[in-house]
């Protein structure tokens, strides 16, 4: 997108010798004048252009330089109180200062940071061997195990104190991890002198981005700045032309943190990649060294992971906010995420009532929401999309007497906008599918808009935390036309629209505008609710939008009138009761129940011990929570109980994901199949389903309005 004439003219009338402050930077690094320009640009846009209209003063400029200094020092180890104090000059000053493209005090600061964290990493790199010789392992002492929480260190000491518990917090995860004594001081002195060296590699770049990122996420957490190499990077994911393993990364402090595994993609197919994982170590090929990555730059750590088709990385993962004694070692073969993998699939499941008629159930999985835009442009008449083979599944299926369909959308983080309008299309005879308000409060409809032939059998709709965007816009719009039973836990609230806009050096992308239901309430920060709710392992305050700084609020506006199609309100309370009682007697979903339970409660602790003994009881005391859980779940079904949990085989655990194989036509398996066939999730919302069936028969469409 080009700039506007105004735009043009301001970055036109920049004078760069009107800068009012200056310092002498000892890395050298300093502003360019192409930086000048964007930084005076991205003000501009952002003022102008934000679906919200906020206004960059001395309020947001305080916001601005504390998210800056969090950025550069995220767990409070370089600076002190006293450095902080120093900065504070630049509280109320940061929004003049950006609207003359002045960036010394970026600079001035990041000078600073530089030189405390140089000075840190060659303190702990060359005194390494006699650190770790005078760790006391029977004291007992604790480390905070969110350090983003606690505030900047008094002085030096207190920084001496917090590293020196750092550093025995990392031998002692190494111990437990049964990483011989005598290289551990060499595992951790590679690790720093790779942070050392990262250091030393910032350019001014880098600064710029850290600081305009500091200040775009004042506007919301998806509005930010790309530099050029991350503009391009972002081309390259749009284009889903990526070698790699399929995952969307991001930085979380000295981490690199997975936000959502792309499905089909290689790390879905080929391992157990989750989001909120942390990735602490990566290595090249099948043998050889891994490289530790903790507190390197996200644009390194994905140039190691990404790679050509065929070739192997691997990867020492650990849970969010883990620890290095659980980190466990992925095996994936790089390859491209293809159009026809992320295809929609069907089987059918049989589900045999006690008391009723036995019942047919379709259940199609969709991974993304795709289309072939170049073949769609071309005008092809065969271009492949997510709404023309759902179509011809529902074909499918039909033919093969399902009594009714269950479409998962779990996992699946969106797509194209014209597939969610299309394929909500195929479940109503006509009308709106969503409501989308740009800036100045402008509001245009989306939906069907000729009358034609639908799918107007009994729905129901799975969503998990990972089902964002345009999964909410389909899922809300059924939910609304009373279309379809949604089942599953809550989505993941992205209700957002972004554009890319060019600035002189990089990109900005921007929220230009919200989605809202037709029944005007938004998909932002609440997401879809579900009718039936299901236990998740997935941690709202770790994935989805509730769980972003400045995410934006959730609100509503005039609804659409629409038609009515079902009973589903009339029969809600009975369906929840019937799946109430199957719930509490099934062992997998106790199970669930159970592991959501002991991951709050070790997520919940506020330290961890530092002492040896006490840590390895800490853990002893977690697996034989873990195996306790696990054998309860065996036992209920029959099956051998387990000595320990290093007995625990890959797809051994009844609740594994549904199995992606392509089938020409739908295969059909029985409720009572291993789960290695169907998954208990969907074979409790296909069990709903047919209770709907049989409480109000075919669906008939209503004649009311809402």
């Amino acid at each position: 997108m080009k700039f506007t004439k105004k735009l043009l003219a301001l970055v036109a009338s920049i004078i760069v010798a009107s800068v009012s402050v200056s310092v002498s930077v000892a890395s050298g690094l300093t502003p360019t004048t192409q930086q000048t320009w964007t930084l005076r640009a991205l003000v501009t846009e952002l003022e102008e252009n934000h679906y919200v209209d906020r206004r960059y003063n001395d309020a947001m400029s305080a916001e601005h330089l504390e998210t800056y200094l969090e950025r550069l020092d995220p767990s409070h180890l370089y600076f002190t109180a006293s450095d902080v104090a120093k900065f504070e000059r630049y509280s109320t000053r940061l929004d003049e200062l950006s609207r003359q493209g002045e960036l010394s005090p970026a600079f001035e600061i990041f000078e600073r940071y530089e030189l405390r964290a140089s000075e840190r990493l060659v303190h702990v790199i060359s005194n390494m061997e006699d650190i770790v010789a005078s760790l006391d392992f029977y004291k007992d002492e604790y480390i905070d195990s969110d350090p983003t929480e606690r505030a900047w260190a008094a002085d030096k000491a207190e920084l001496d104190d917090r590293w020196r518990k750092r550093i025995k917090n990392q031998v002692l995860g190494l111990k437990l991890a049964e990483k011989p004594f005598e290289k551990i001081a060499p595992t951790l002195v590679k690790r720093y002198e790779n942070q050392q060296n990262r250091l030393s590699q910032y350019n001014e770049q880098d600064v710029f981005a850290v600081y305009a990122n500091a200040l775009t996420s004042q506007f919301d957490p998806h509005t930010s700045y790309f530099s050029p190499r991350r503009a391009e990077n972002f081309d390259i994911d749009m284009r889903l032309s990526l070698e790699g393993i399929g995952a969307v990364l991001q930085n979380e402090d000295e981490y690199v943190k997975v936000v959502r595994v792309v499905p089909a993609g290689p790390a879905d197919k080929q391992s157990d990649l989750k989001a909120a994982e942390l990735i602490i170590a990566v290595g090249q090929g099948n043998a050889g060294p891994m490289t530790d990555v903790i507190g390197w730059r996200l644009d390194d750590v994905v140039d190691l992971v990404r790679g050509k088709k065929g070739t192997v990385v691997r990867l020492d993962v650990i849970p969010a906010a883990g620890r290095a004694d659980e980190a466990r070692r992925l095996t994936i073969t790089r390859n491209e995420v293809q159009l026809e993998e992320q295809a929609a699939q069907s089987k059918i499941i049989e589900i045999n009532g006690l008391s009723s008629t036995p019942r047919k159930i379709g259940v199609i999985d969709i991974p993304a929401f795709y289309l072939d835009f170049d073949a769609y442009r071309k005008g092809d008449p065969d271009f492949r999309s997510t709404t023309r083979d759902v179509a011809k599944l529902v074909n499918e299926l039909n033919e093969a007497g399902v009594d009714g369909l269950v479409i998962d959308l779990r996992g699946n983080g969106g797509g194209s906008l014209r597939e969610a309008n299309e394929l909500t299309g195929l479940f109503i005879e006509y009308g709106p599918t969503v409501q989308i308000r740009g800036t100045g409060s402008r509001v245009w409809r989306d939906g069907k808009r000729q009358r034609g032939p639908y799918y107007d059998g009994p729905v129901a709709i799975m969503i998990d935390r990972l089902s964002a965007s345009a999964s909410e816009i389909f899922a809300g719009a059924l939910q609304d036309y009373g279309r379809a039973i949604v089942v599953g836990d809550r989505s993941f609230g992205k209700g957002t629209v972004q554009t890319l806009l060019d600035l002189p050096e990089g990109q900005l992308k921007i929220t230009e505008s919200k989605f809202y239901r037709i029944s005007g309430d938004s998909t932002q920060h609440r997401g879809v609710i579900p009718d039936i709710s299901y236990p998740s392992l997935l941690q709202h305050d770790e994935i989805g939008e509730s769980s972003l700084d400045k995410a934006l609020d959730w609100d509503r506006i005039a609804p659409v009138r629409h038609k009515d199609y079902g009973v589903v309100d009339a029969i809600l309370p009975t369906l929840v009761a019937k799946h109430t009682e199957r719930a509490n007697s099934d062992p997998d979903f106790q199970y669930i129940w159970d592991q959501k339970a002991l991951a709050a409660k070790v997520r919940g602790a506020v330290v961890l011990p530092l002492n040896e003994a006490e840590r390895i009881a800490q853990r002893t005391s977690q697996e034989i929570q873990y195996l306790a859980i696990e054998n309860t779940r065996r036992q209920a079904k029959g099956m051998d109980a387990l000595a320990s949990l290093d007995d625990l085989v890959d797809g051994d655990n009844d609740s594994s994901d549904m199995p992606q194989d392509s089938v020409e036509e739908p295969s059909v398996v029985s409720e009572e199949s291993e789960a290695d066939e169907v998954d208990a999730l969907i074979t409790e919302t296909a069990r709903i389903l047919a209770d709907a069936v049989n409480l109000s028969g075919p669906v008939v469409a209503r004649a009311d309005s809402r």
